[in-house]
């Protein structure tokens, strides 16, 4: 028999030579339910060629990739598809197959007819008494009572089990396999059997290829102690710990052997293993630099050089320095963008950040980590304020190897904040000189920050599945360090969630969330709840609504320096539009965003684009000086195009915003004074075109 196949197989090769090469212009399925296209197209040979050569509009170009019908495999593809099925519980399914060939092309279609499934009439665990609680292990098994018998999820419960006894002290557990199956009766009846072996605990823990850290510091970093129960997870997280330290370029935590019970003082019978840990020390010191080109940034260059092992401890010594800003002026109006090589640049626009960060692992215990770090900085937010400060931070995370670690941490500083005048009159009454002067002196500001961070998605820079959720608490006050008028409470609270939908398309929303308690102070003779401008609430942007441009969302003022009649550009019923107005945030003390996404490929280079269609809706408001009314929420949809690259998605989005320019106060800024000249502009009777309308957003990595 295997001749013959073989004499046959032969014969198909040779008459496949012989003839014409056809291009597979389509590949379909029908009738299949119970296992998707993608899954049948995985398993079979005969591929589609690429859209831009099956598309008939396009293929005449010539263009794209072209795949050809083998006749041989396509035989075979039909052998893979029938044990495809019957390994996943359909025992009668048939395929057939319909082509049509023409001299160049092929044309194919599997029709597919599943029949009904065997399915598992009866689920039997053996071994597991006293050891495991069934019940519970067997609702968490991928293969259940009533499902079609499919081989694949028996082998995934087998190693279910196997998994649970190697994380419960039973490193040598083992599953046995047993099942009878009627395809007559479409029923099966499958018993899984547990070898679990001896019960078993760490007992010495072997050190290999350490060259200058200590044995002691690799220890204290361990999960695993001699004397604990046996658990396979405990040496994954070790290794994962020893990669983290940053000082091994490679590390390798394995079971070795076992030996006979011990007799320890607890009386235990247990048997002991050896586990050995092997590493490979990496260099001591890293050199790092960067340049490149931010849309809000313009050009910046970071580097940094790192120490590891600093003065031993598996401590890491980080120094690093950051420029942006470098030769870039006033951002362009409408797209957001950075306007590089500005005439009106100034060195004194530049941002920069300079920091030296002392990290120590396993602090105190394994799983916390301590961190140490002095930085000098100036940081400015698009069109709201600039900051100035020296200080120190540190911070203690707990739990860090845990699902929801959480971070105490402490941060000093001295510095001051400026803002445009129109901020400081229209939000805080503030509007002379000296009053606004007192707000930007320098001053210290101290805090205490508690963060908790549930990080559940499978992909940090394109997540398609799982969850990101945030809290962060805020307290500035004397009592840590802070200075009038740096006195507040602030939380804020971040969810994301992404499901996915078939292979390539997902689903996501988010929610933002976040308030400020303030400390009344009295400012020009009044009482004001002051929050410094870079510590308020802000909203726009390519990640948040993008309807409206970066931190263009919420409370804003318009600065006019000049009311001459030259300066009038119109007069509409409202009152005069005026020329060169600036457009401030003021930001609030109050913010709520929603965003809503489907990201699906794009039909032509599905691998490298895909498209988005969103929706976000957000509000910030000024708690105490406007009502918080549903009526001012806006909402933008919009599309956009993601293209993968290595460093994560590129995004253009365009937003549509439907909503009437954002009204604020006109303010007309002198040297010394800001007056107001209406309480709301732009007048009534102001329009925007479409193109106004429709809001671009560049940016590299995904909104959220």
């Amino acid at each position: 028999m295997l001749v013959a196949l073989l004499a046959a197989s032969s014969v198909l090769a040779a008459q496949s030579q012989e003839r014409p090469e056809r291009v597979v212009r389509h590949l379909a399925f029908s009738g299949n339910r119970a296992l998707d296209d993608y899954t049948l197209s995985s398993a079979i040979a005969t591929t589609s060629s690429s859209w831009f050569a099956t598309n008939p509009l396009v293929r005449w170009l010539g263009l794209g990739e072209k795949r050809y019908f083998d006749e041989l495999e396509f035989r075979r593809d039909v052998v893979r598809l029938l044990l495809l099925y019957r390994q996943s519980g359909y025992m009668t399914a048939v395929v057939d197959t319909v082509v049509v060939r023409t001299t160049k092309d092929a044309y194919i279609t599997f029709r597919i007819h599943e029949g009904e499934p065997v399915r598992v009439a009866r689920l039997e665990l053996r071994g597991l008494e006293g050891i495991a609680d069934t019940l519970k292990l067997r609702r968490a098994l991928p293969l259940q009572v009533g499902d079609p018998f499919n081989r694949f999820l028996l082998q995934a419960s087998a190693d279910t089990i196997v998994s649970r006894l190697r994380n419960d002290g039973y490193p040598y557990a083992a599953v046995l396999r047993n099942f009878d199956s009627e395809a007559g009766a479409l029923r099966a009846e499958v018993t899984l059997e547990a070898i679990p072996g001896a019960a078993m605990r760490v007992g010495e823990v072997m050190i290999h290829g350490l060259v200058a850290v200590d044995s002691a510091t690799v220890r204290r970093t361990l999960a695993v102690r001699p004397g604990d129960r046996f658990r396979q997870e405990a040496l994954y997280q070790s290794q994962r710990d020893l990669y983290a330290m940053g000082v091994f370029r490679s590390a390798n935590v394995i079971l070795v052997d076992s030996v006979p019970p011990m007799n320890g003082a607890d009386g235990g019978s247990d048997s002991i293993v050896r586990i050995l840990v092997q590493v490979q020390e990496g260099p001591r010191h890293r050199l790092r630099f960067g340049l490149g080109y931010g849309s809000v940034d313009c050009m910046r260059v970071q580097s940094g050089w790192t120490a590891n092992d600093f003065f031993g401890g598996a401590r890491t010594l980080d120094l690093s320095a950051r420029v942006s800003k470098i030769g870039g002026g006033a951002a362009l109006a409408q797209s957001q963008l950075c306007n590089p090589f500005f005439a009106a640049w100034k060195p004194d626009t530049l941002n920069y950040t300079f920091g030296a960060t002392l990290r120590q692992p396993a602090f105190l215990r394994p799983a916390h980590t301590a961190t140490v770090g002095v930085f000098a900085e100036r940081r400015s937010e698009f069109l709201v304020y600039t900051r100035e400060a020296v200080g120190v931070n540190a911070d203690v995370t707990l739990n860090a190897r845990r699902q929801v670690p959480v971070t105490l941490g402490y941060g000093y500083s001295v510095g001051q904040t400026r803002a445009a005048q129109g901020v400081y009159c229209s939000v805080f009454r503030v509007c002379d000189d000296s009053g606004q002067a007192f707000l930007r002196d320098r001053r210290a500001f101290g805090a205490v920050t508690m963060t908790v961070v549930r990080d559940r998605v499978n992909n940090p820079l394109d997540p398609s599945d799982g969850s990101l959720v945030t809290a962060t608490l805020l307290h500035a006050s004397r009592l840590v360090g802070s200075v009038t008028p740096y006195e507040f409470n602030r939380a804020e609270l971040e969810a994301s969630r992404y499901y996915r939908l078939g292979r390539r398309t997902v689903f996501a929303w988010r929610v933002r969330a976040g308030t400020i308690l303030p400390q009344d102070i009295t400012l020009s003779g009044q009482r004001v709840g002051y929050v410094p401008p870079d510590q308020r609430f802000y909203a726009g942007g390519p990640n948040s609504v993008r309807g409206y441009g970066r931190n263009g969302l919420g409370p804003r003022v318009y600065i006019v320096t000049d009311t001459s009649a030259a300066q009038v550009d119109t007069v509409v019923a409202g009152g005069k539009v005026f020329k060169n107005v600036t457009t401030a945030a003021t930001g609030g003390n109050s913010v709520v965003v929603l965003n809503a996404e489907l990201r699906f490929p794009s039909p032509i280079f599905a691998q490298r684009v895909r498209l988005g269609v969103f929706v976000d809706v957000g509000q910030v408001w000024e708690r105490g000086e406007e009502i918080v009314s549903l009526r001012t929420i806006r909402a933008t949809p919009g599309v956009g195009v993601r293209f993968a690259t290595p460093l994560g998605p590129v995004r253009i989005d365009a937003a549509y915003n439907g909503y009437p320019t954002e009204h604020g106060p006109l303010l007309f800024q002198s040297d010394t004074l800001v007056s107001r000249i209406r309480p709301d502009y732009p007048p009534v009777g102001a329009t925007k075109t479409f193109w106004d309308r429709i809001v671009w957003q560049f940016a590299v990595g995904q909104a959220f």
